[in-house]
């Protein structure tokens, strides 16, 4: 392990998970995720292996099966996950968000039914707010779920499902009119639906349908799907919390932990592209000597390092504030924005240390050089991100008088 990116402060607990995580990356993921990348093939053995590890219950209660772990323990995690490959990370990300959901807003029945089989990764978790025709305007979202008796009929068209087909439990948002009148603002009218399916796509059960996987352009393995609800029917008792009107704070409380969780990943493929560049440049021969001896290459190295490190310390310090129970939103949105703009910076500039070979899909950069683009549009657009830290930062300096 280099000095980039240490957290100062871990109890024995904390380093011992680290280690074992760094472990099973640099032998179960590293060595296979390129060519798993090249194929966008599920990593079966590797989710399996996050299986064992507890890894799907890091965060959850002890109370509930999990180990009760932090979020600042769980974001290093992930961390070191992207920096094996970034699609591992996303498997684990949405997973946690909707146990952080259920954690924080779920009803006590909610929380005994689906936690101990979340921690085991028997349950694997979801969720839904995009749709086709907007992305982080929330608040316009059109499906729509109606009551009929003990049941909720939803209706409508979601998109950028990360875990779309392999998971079992999408929380899933609507809109729902019920009980508040004419005029009420947009997202006081929404509602977190707690929707149980079988893996799989096609019709994976009545009224919901998952369409095949999105082709993108990086970020391949992980599952990115649509899902189509037409007339599919919800128990009552499946609204989280109970209550309807409370599913964007809901959301926006998840999503907090989820641009936690994508500064993470930003730091760990940030990570892998300065060992990447920083072990090529010492290889590497040009007029006579390592290109790492060039003063152009030293400088290249310099920033990428200086990046490194200034991401990983405000991913640490927003992880560790939503710990403290404080509000996070500032520097989760700081850190989120952030993290990866350097992790493209980072990515390209390794990229560059490599020449021509970078462009070669034998080697491990190409791949980043893929995968990094998505961190500045998930869980918010780096302009929202921007548009979140400004108002926060008027909050709290708003002239007096």
């Amino acid at each position: 392990m280099g000095r980039l990116a240490q957290t100062d402060g871990l109890t024995d607990i904390q380093r011992e998970i680290l280690a074992t995580v760094r472990e099973f990356v640099d032998k179960e993921i590293l060595p296979v995720a390129t060519e798993l990348e090249h194929r966008d093939e599920y990593p079966t053995r590797i989710v399996e292996g996050l299986k064992e590890l507890g890894l799907f219950g890091l965060m959850i209660p002890e109370e509930y099966g999990g180990l009760g772990e932090s979020l600042l323990t769980y974001a290093l995690c992930v961390e070191e996950i992207a920096r094996g490959w970034m699609s591992v990370s996303g498997i684990v990300n949405t997973h946690f968000i909707v146990a952080y959901m259920l954690k924080q807003h779920g009803t006590r029945e909610q929380r005994e039914y689906f936690l101990p089989r979340m921690a085991t990764g028997e349950v694997r978790g979801a969720f839904s707010m995009s749709e086709p025709g907007l992305g982080s305007d929330v608040s316009a979202i059109t499906s729509k779920g109606v009551r009929e008796g003990d049941e909720y009929v939803l209706n409508g068209q979601k998109m950028w499902l990360t875990n779309g087909g392999s998971s079992t439990l999408v929380a899933v948002l609507c809109r729902t009119d019920e009980g508040h009148p004419e005029g009420t603002a947009p997202h006081k009218s929404m509602t977190t639906f707690l929707v149980e399916k079988e893996p799989g796509f096609g019709q994976v059960k009545p009224g919901l349908t998952i369409p095949g996987k999105i082709d993108k352009m990086g970020y391949k393995g992980v599952d990115t799907t649509e899902l189509i609800m037409d007339g599919l029917r919800v128990p009552a008792n499946r609204v989280l919390g109970g209550a309807t009107g409370r599913g964007f704070y809901q959301m926006m409380d998840g999503v907090e932990v989820g641009r936690v969780n994508v500064a993470a990943r930003g730091c760990g493929v940030a990570q892998r592209a300065f060992e990447l560049g920083v072990s090529y440049a010492q290889q590497r021969q040009t007029f006579g000597k390592p290109i790492a001896q060039h003063q152009a290459i030293q400088f290249k190295l310099a920033e990428m390092g200086t990046k490194v490190e200034a991401a990983h310390a405000m991913m640490v310090n927003a992880a560790r504030k939503k710990d403290s129970g404080q509000r996070n939103d500032l520097e989760a949105g700081m850190a989120k924005y952030l993290a990866s703009e350097y992790c493209k910076e980072v990515v390209e500039d390794a990229f560059r240390i490599h020449g021509g070979y970078g462009f070669s899909k034998e080697y491990e950069i190409e791949r980043l050089y893929r995968e990094a683009p998505m961190l500045l549009i998930g869980e918010g657009t780096a302009e929202i991100q921007k548009m979140i830290i400004g108002r926060r930062l008027l909050e709290e300096y708003r002239l007096q008088g």
